[in-house]
């Protein structure tokens, strides 16, 4: 039996970014972060869209419906400005809002800094996909991933996506007892 290879979408939303103005940052700290923490197979389907929502649902649900991707996260368009409208793609993409991992977020951000109340992340089911939003930030995305990453394993496993294993040294990922086993 051949192994399965989680497929992880990885979403920079980034007007100047696309425009090739900077390089993107978010979306390689993301895949770093990932490539530490998990101990499961994977792959990265990455995605660099502008702050436009019809680019930004397309780019969601291409990767949730026909990539198949269990996990897919975004960086970028989570703030108060007016092109800021990645919470809003995802709600409209999403059959279920899971307003935790939000929360847990901006709790965490604001240990570090204080707009972080500023910030309006969301997560969602697709389908067989979670999809989270960090902030646009590199130095934020590992914050944010160490705060809420403990409970995505699970979180996968019940909507019957393949089992992520973690490096315990990295993030612990919870479970409990009764929960399946990879």
């Amino acid at each position: 039996m051949r192994e399965q290879i989680a497929r992880i979408g990885i979403v920079t939303i980034s007007d100047r970014a696309n425009r090739g103005d900077y390089d993107d940052l978010s979306g390689p700290a993301i895949a770093e972060w990932l490539e530490k923490a998990l101990s499961t197979k994977w792959e990265a389907m990455t995605r660099l869209v502008p702050d436009e929502q019809p680019k930004i649902e397309t780019a969601l649900k291409e990767l949730s419906d026909d990539q198949g991707c269990c996990l897919i996260v975004t960086s970028g368009g989570t703030g108060p400005a007016s092109r800021d409208i990645t919470p809003e793609a995802t709600e409209m993409v999403c059959d279920k809002i899971l307003d935790g991992f939000g929360e847990q977020m901006r709790a965490i951000s604001l240990q570090h800094v204080p707009t972080a109340i500023l910030s309006r992340q969301v997560a969602g089911i697709r389908g067989s996909a979670l999809i989270i939003n960090l902030p646009g930030n590199p130095s934020a995305i590992a914050e944010c991933l160490d705060a809420v990453f403990p409970a995505v394993p699970y979180c996968i496993d019940l909507i019957e996506g393949p089992y992520l294993e973690t490096k315990e040294d990295v993030v612990g990922a919870f479970r409990p007892k009764h929960a399946r086993k990879g």
